[in-house]
């Protein structure tokens, strides 16, 4: 008895230091509004929300920019996307006739730069890709496998891409989610009996705006998605994204595998107000108002996070690195990350509200109409310098707003807080000094305005 009582503690014992499994699930063009748990009363997402009732919920969290590639490369190598030259979705575009010209800017994710993936695989991780990628300098082989996540640290891969208007079937998983799936139900299955760090980022919901007609029906006409002016389509994608999430998620309770496993759904950028109005946010994906930047972020991990609860911590996407590296103990970490680890956030401890994050957009955004700028918040502030006003002097300068009492950002407090707008302006500007950030210049061949 006393030999099996032994055993029994070792085991336990040995189950408490485990390190634990992480399940990152990155959706994407999703917005902070476009889940049941923050609001979005029009979006079935109900495993989703069982998430976030099982864990914490960020009603703070952003990504680190307002398109899809520069917030993957600021999630894989811990580095804003003005730090890596990389920031733009790749390959971007470049409008003519505009008052400043793009920089030349960085349209991969080089090797030399040390992923999160590779941190977990030194660590004896597992690891494994399946969905979309988006940092190699093309989307699609040949040209994107020199760069593909298989030589970036990941042991199993299935890149995916967006389905195309004429040649995916609505009706056959048009967004590739139960393939996605499919990858990591089995996976689990293979691995669950070793460390693994598993990312799923998703093409939902991403346009092109399609599904099947068995999805769509229940939304047709319906009133509360025609009063918010959300498109059928749209609410029938997420609601699909959910179904995968739920897979997953039951997967690893059905292996035994909950109260070890860190699982975190966030999302690449807001969504796009084309499809779907992001009340109450501002705008949509492209732009640097909180509609564009403004992200979901649910947390579950057992006996570490408490259920059902929320923080108004202040994060972005490069702040997922440096709390992986502390998850891990990793005494090889990188110096030079940009991000701030949160673990103690997830812990139940005080969350940071008064810090600084920051935003960097040197192009225009044709599918928005966004142009070429950057941002700061600190606290509740939110600053924004529109740089046709500052650069090429063409038009608005700078932008106020106190996100506490205006989360719509619609009372512009650069008149009547003039020492804070500065003071923010200042802060920006050093920032783009330090991290090395290209900027835009002025179009020759546009003659501006001197009444600007």
């Amino acid at each position: 008895m006393r030999v099996a009582a032994l055993m029994l503690l070792a085991t336990a014992l040995g189950a408490a230091e485990q390190r634990p499994n992480v399940v990152l699930i990155l959706a994407d063009d999703l917005g902070w509004s476009q889940i049941g748990a923050n609001g979005g009363e029009a979006y079935r997402t109900p495993n989703i929300d069982r998430l976030a009732s099982e864990g914490v919920r960020f009603t703070n969290a952003y990504s680190s920019a307002a398109v899809c590639s520069p917030t993957r490369a600021a999630l894989m190598s811990g580095l804003y996307p003005a730090r890596l030259h990389l920031t733009d979705h790749i390959k971007g575009s470049n409008p003519k006739g505009k008052p400043l010209l793009q920089p030349e800017w960085h349209k991969r994710l080089d090797l030399e730069v040390t992923t999160v993936a590779e941190v977990f695989r030194r660590n004896g991780y597992r690891t494994a890709h399946f969905g979309k990628w988006h940092l190699s300098q093309d989307k699609r082989p040949p040209a994107s496998l020199p760069y593909n996540p298989d030589k970036q640290g990941f042991d199993e891969v299935l890149v995916t891409y967006k389905p195309i208007i004429g040649e995916s079937d609505p009706e056959v998983d048009p967004h590739n989610v139960q393939s996605i799936t499919d990858h990591a139900l089995r996976f689990l299955e293979s691995h669950g009996s070793e460390p693994f760090f598993l990312y799923l980022p998703h093409n939902s919901i991403h346009e092109p705006v399609i599904e099947s007609r068995a999805r769509i029906s229940p939304y047709i006409g319906h009133p509360l998605l025609e009063r918010l002016q959300i498109m059928p389509t749209i609410a029938a994608i997420v609601e699909r994204l959910d179904d995968g999430v739920g897979q997953v998620v039951s997967k690893l309770d059905q292996l035994g595998l909950r109260d070890n496993t860190m699982v975190i759904f966030y999302s690449d950028n807001g969504g796009k107000e084309t499809y779907a109005r992001q009340d109450p946010l501002r705008s949509g994906k492209g732009w640097l108002y909180e509609g564009g930047v403004r992200v979901p972020l649910v947390i579950r991990w057992p006996g570490h996070t408490d259920p059902g609860s929320m923080t108004d911590h202040l994060m972005t996407t490069v702040d997922l690195f440096p709390t992986f590296l502390e998850l891990l103990d990793d005494a090889d970490a990188p110096d030079d990350l940009d991000g701030e680890s949160f673990l103690d956030v997830l812990q139940g401890q005080a969350s940071r509200t008064e810090r600084t994050l920051y935003w960097h957009y040197p192009h225009y955004h044709v599918g928005s109409g966004m142009v070429p700028a950057g941002a700061i918040r600190r606290g509740k502030y939110k600053f924004i310098e529109w740089f046709e006003g500052t650069v090429a002097g063409a038009g608005r300068k700078y932008e106020l707003f106190d996100l506490a009492e205006d989360i719509s950002e619609s009372r512009d407090l650069t008149g009547s807080r003039p020492e804070i707008a500065e003071r923010l302006r200042a802060d920006l500007e050093a920032w783009r000094g330090r991290v090395g950030a290209q900027m835009p210049i002025p179009n020759p061949k546009q003659r501006q305005d001197p009444a600007h």
